[in-house]
């Protein structure tokens, strides 16, 4: 039996040769889409996940508010780790982690900058699943001056040679470290990728016991099963025993004004929650994690492009209806129960999906190099190699055979033999069901449409906002703190080039790729409203290099030997300190940190700088300080020139005149600052690409309701015409319908769509406006596009002889 529908059903695909390719092609689209949302969902939700005791494994965060500040750190202090070692036994090992740039390190004649450096406790084996290649996970980090390498970072330095007990230098030969393990890489789906582990013993950070001072990455191992909320509950009075009392001392206050003025706590962040659902300031975490909404969004998506294709299967598949009503009426006569020719519909359900699987495999063969740029992913189809995923593609067959064909065989199978054998019109009997289905179709495509609108205007609206400083034509310089007592020479130098307007040696720009600092102040030294205040460490070339605009006093000035004690501060700072009228003069004192004595002293304000932004459009504006600094590591260079390549070349050759070993390196400010939205663009680039498929599978469903309602309609239409009807009016009385329906999905879908992206805006400080008009237009398209489909089978049918048409009656 199974043999015969087989058969019959590829019979009656290579008998509709368009028909089957429409509807093949229209699962394949939905289904290939679905497999690669799958992948990034999949991959998404595996962070971290690689670790054995991932489940009981938790990060300590800093949470809370002081003098109005939103403190949401991922680091905390040196001392929090021992300290809740020792103090609560359920915590069965810590570990920190202190990130500490990009050193260079030497081995021989090979030097190298290495991006991922980081300290790390002897534990780090024990919490973490870090597997080594060689070496003891016990005692390899152990002994000071002992450093862990990645597979790759040894193969980089050592080649195929062995690098156990290999030595290599930081710093200028200033520090040495013996090679004591390799482990493997860290894989893509880890919130760290460190390619350098070093003894924490080598670090004389790690025994600090300054509670005021986070820096360090804190994980805990909790035992199996245990409630990590009972162990956060003991974690304020940590703070209170540890932390106030020296906070009171900094700010002379007492304990109830300190509460007054604000609440802070430790919290234990799950470690697998770290990369989606972290709502931590980016720029305290070791990378730019995903995020949560993104992954439901997509998976939205992935849903309801696969829903869209079953719904174009039954439309396409009711709309063959009259082609097959005769064939089911024989059957029925000959004795075939209506549950057999269920089967065999379904048969034929079953064998268009899998049809449509295998071209959908092919379709994400050939499109995952496309989503995984447009994505930034490195996805592989080996993720759906495993068993589970296996099994599951299986399940996800037949459940889509199931969707896709169990209306059509509970349509076809419901004719009555002897109406369709006397050649009586099949009555639809469901066509409030089937213009449902395409409201739904056109509202989800309507949704998209004004969804990808809304992203790219605010895409638009981040890159034309005027952002207090100039970004274009500004070349970064990095790495140049090599150069030392040269790298002043080397900024002057480079001035004399006509096509360089000026040049500035500071490390500090703003974008989130060369993050400032944060720096307690006390405003006329009044304990009272101490806040911290994002640092800028600057030259007196930086503001003029930068194009900012100094609003009261002046800039830095090699004339006042006096501005090494000077500051100058952002209008926001201004104002949060009330000094709207009068702001030069004032002072600001940073409070004695042992750790950083150069900066504990007090600062006199000499200018006002106009408010620019240093961080992301998410955020607003906070107060910000600048500070006359020989901090090294990076030249700014605002440039004049069509030949930024013969400048480049020239800048090269200088460089490489100094033999630093350190590479050349460069930037340009604007690609930072495009950087920092990389997620949005992605977003943006991905529900472009969606809405199109989603439109054009919509437009499928709508050609299978039109050519099903032409095909209901063809005597009439065929009378229409004899009666004089021309072919303008048949067509407009064949698209009037579905012009209905679509305009339907439009009241709708605009205010989902309106609600969705008011919620996506929310999430930026600074946002540009949902106008009217962007419902207007993408309502417009959608009716433009319907009309475009629907002509076809409507002037294809208005234009039939009526003469045919009637030759049945």
């Amino acid at each position: 039996m199974l043999r015969s529908y087989v058969k019959i059903a590829l019979r009656n695909l290579t008998r509709n040769k368009v028909y089957s390719a429409i509807n093949i092609g229209g699962l394949a689209i939905g289904m290939a889409t679905c497999l690669l949302i799958s992948l990034f969902v999949i991959d998404e939700l595996s962070y971290d996940r690689f670790h054995t005791n991932a489940d009981r494994i938790y990060r300590v965060v800093l949470r809370g508010s002081l003098n109005g500040e939103s403190i949401r750190e991922a680091n905390v202090m040196a001392p929090v780790g021992p300290t809740l070692q020792t103090t609560f036994p359920e915590v069965q090992a810590t570990v920190r982690l202190r990130s500490v740039g990009s050193p260079r390190l030497t081995h021989g004649k090979k030097s190298f900058r290495e991006d991922k450096f980081a300290y790390a406790d002897s534990t780090l084996f024990r919490v973490f699943t870090l597997p080594l290649l060689q070496g003891d996970p016990r005692t390899a980090l152990t002994r000071p001056n002992t450093v862990v390498l990645t597979t790759r970072t040894a193969q980089r330095f050592f080649g195929n040679d062995d690098p156990m007990g290999k030595v290599l230098t930081m710093d200028n030969g200033k520090m040495a470290f013996t090679v004591t393990g390799v482990m493997e890489n860290i894989p893509a789906n880890s919130h760290f990728h460190i390619g350098v582990f070093a003894s924490m013993t080598s670090l004389p950070e790690a025994n600090n016991t300054n509670w005021l001072q986070s820096s360090f990455f804190t994980y805990l191992l909790l035992p199996d099963g245990y409630d990590a909320r009972q162990l956060e509950a003991k974690l304020r009075p940590v703070i209170e025993t540890y932390m106030l009392p020296p906070l009171e001392k900094v700010l002379g206050v007492n304990r109830a004004e300190l509460n007054r003025k604000g609440d802070l706590s430790l919290y234990l962040q799950p470690l697998t929650d770290i990369h989606l659902h972290s709502d931590l300031k980016p720029e305290t975490d070791f990378e730019s994690g995903g995020d949560i909404r993104y992954v439901y969004l997509f998976g939205a998506i992935a849903f309801f492009m696969l829903l869209l294709a079953c719904i174009n299967f039954m439309n396409l598949s009711t709309a063959g209806a009259s082609k097959r009503a005769k064939e089911v009426g024989v059957r029925k006569v000959l004795g075939s129960a209506r549950g057999t020719l269920m089967r065999q519909f379904l048969s034929e359900s079953a064998l268009f999906t899998v049809l449509s699987l295998v071209f959908s495999i092919g379709l994400v063969v050939i499109a995952l190099p496309l989503f995984n740029s447009l994505s930034g992913k490195t996805l592989s189809l080996n993720l759906l190699l495993t068993p589970s995923i296996l099994f599951g593609l299986v399940v996800f067959s037949v459940v889509v055979s199931l969707i896709a064909g169990s209306y059509p065989a509970f349509y076809l199978s419901s004719f009555q033999p002897i109406a369709v054998l006397k050649g009586l019109r099949v009555q639809s009997g469901r066509g409030m069901l089937r213009s449902g289905l395409v409201v739904f179709q056109f509202l989800v495509s309507i949704s998209l449409i004004i969804g990808t609108t809304v992203v790219y205007r605010q895409l638009s609206y981040i890159q034309s906002l005027r952002l207090g400083y100039d970004k274009e034509q500004v070349l970064v310089l990095e790495g140049s703190g090599v150069l030392g007592p040269n790298e002043e020479t080397f900024r002057q130098r480079l001035t004399q080039d006509s096509r360089i307007i000026n040049a500035s040696v500071s490390n500090f720009l703003p974008d989130d790729l060369h993050n400032t600092g944060m720096i307690a102040m006390q405003p006329d030294r009044s304990d009272a409203q101490m806040i911290r205040m994002a640092y800028f460490g600057i030259d007196r070339h930086y503001i003029p290099t930068l194009g900012m605009k100094i609003l009261a006093g002046r800039n830095f000035s090699a004339n006042f030997p006096s501005d090494s004690s000077g500051v100058i501060i952002n209008e926001t700072a201004a104002r949060h300190f009330g000094w709207t009228d009068n702001p030069l003069g004032h002072t600001l004192t940073n409070p004695a940190m042992p750790q950083n004595d150069r900066l504990a002293r007090t600062f006199r304000v000499i200018g006002v700088v106009k408010d620019f932004h240093y961080r992301s459009l998410h955020e607003r504006i906070a107060p910000a300080v600048m500070v006359l600094s020989d901090n090294a590591g990076a030249i700014i260079l605002k440039t004049r020139t069509d030949d930024m390549a013969g400048l480049l070349a020239s800048l090269k050759q200088q460089w490489t005149a100094f033999k630093t070993e350190e590479p050349f390196k460069y930037a340009f400010l604007d690609q930072s600052y495009e950087a920092m939205y990389r997620a949005e663009q992605r977003t943006s680039h991905i529900l472009t690409v969606f809405a199109v498929l989603t439109i054009f599978i919509a437009c499928l469903g709508l050609f299978g309701l039109a050519t099903f309602t032409a095909e209901q309609r063809t005597k009439e239409i065929a009378v229409r015409k004899v009666l004089g009807a021309s072919v303008g009016s048949l067509v407009t009385l064949l698209s009037q319908d579905f012009l209905k329906l679509v305009l339907i999905a439009i009241v709708i879908a605009s205010p989902v769509a309106w609600y969705a992206m008011s919620r996506w805006l929310d999430n930026f400080a600074y946002k540009t406006a949902i106008q009217w008009w962007v419902f207007v237009a993408s309502g417009a398209g959608a009716l433009l596009i319907t009309l475009l489909t629907v002509s076809f089978q409507s002037i294809k049918a208005a234009l039939m002889n009526p003469v045919k048409s009637l030759r049945s009656e």
